[in-house]
């Protein structure tokens, strides 16, 4: 089935350590970026950059930047985008 409506969920576990899954939903195709930013707003790491499908979608972030390096312990933000579509959420990283 299609979801009705674009939506983010809120990872899981959290606050987690050393992965989290992050759940979203796409009524339609559309262009998406899942971004993680630290509390100053700087990009941490692109999870996904591409056009996707209309469904259900599941990720697994490895506390790790666009470098590949582990990320400090702390509090960070998620972003669902698309060209109609916003969502941010909080996520806490414990080591």
């Amino acid at each position: 089935s299609i979801p009705e409506q674009f939506a983010l969920h809120q990872n899981y576990p959290n606050p987690f350590n050393p992965n989290t899954s992050i759940r979203y939903e796409l009524p339609e195709q559309a262009d998406v970026r899942v971004l993680i930013y630290d509390l100053r707003g700087r990009l941490i790491r692109t999870l996904v950059n591409e056009t996707q499908t209309a469904g259900y979608k599941t990720l697994i972030w490895d506390g790790a930047d666009n470098n590949g390096l582990s990320v400090s312990a702390g509090l960070y933000l998620y972003s669902l985008q698309t060209d109609t579509y916003r969502q941010t959420k909080k996520l806490v990283l414990l080591k």
